[in-house]
């Protein structure tokens, strides 16, 4: 599919603005327990980035966007010409944030939210 200027800038600002929010940790990501990505939600979305693997492998990585809400979804590939550098960039940053941190299950039972359920 191709895409025009307009739509490519805009894709950029964002994935720009996922930068910020991440370098300033105001943009939470996540590893998940089994799994080879890096998530974090945003504005009811998920974002997804994957697979998880050493930065100095040549291993093609993406960017995955979807409303919580909707089938729909974005897909950034960082072979992708105009934008693959700047997926790169956020996955050497949220990577360099991440490498460390204790794995979620996202899918596991939370008391507190089990508790305020009524049935």
């Amino acid at each position: 599919m191709t895409r025009d200027a307009a739509t490519t800038d805009r894709l950029r600002r964002f994935i720009d603005q996922l930068s910020t929010l991440t370098q300033k940790n105001e943009l939470h990501w996540e590893r998940q327990l089994g799994s080879a990505h890096r998530y974090a939600r945003l504005n009811n979305n998920l974002i997804i980035l994957g697979p998880a693997a050493p930065i100095s492998s040549n291993i093609p990585r993406y960017l995955f966007i979807t409303p919580f809400d909707s089938p729909d979804c974005i897909e950034i590939n960082s072979d992708d010409p105009d934008l693959g550098p700047t997926v790169l960039k956020l996955v050497q940053e949220v990577e360099l944030l991440t490498q460390n941190q204790p794995t979620t299950d996202p899918f596991a039972i939370n008391v507190e939210f089990l508790n305020r359920l009524r049935f």
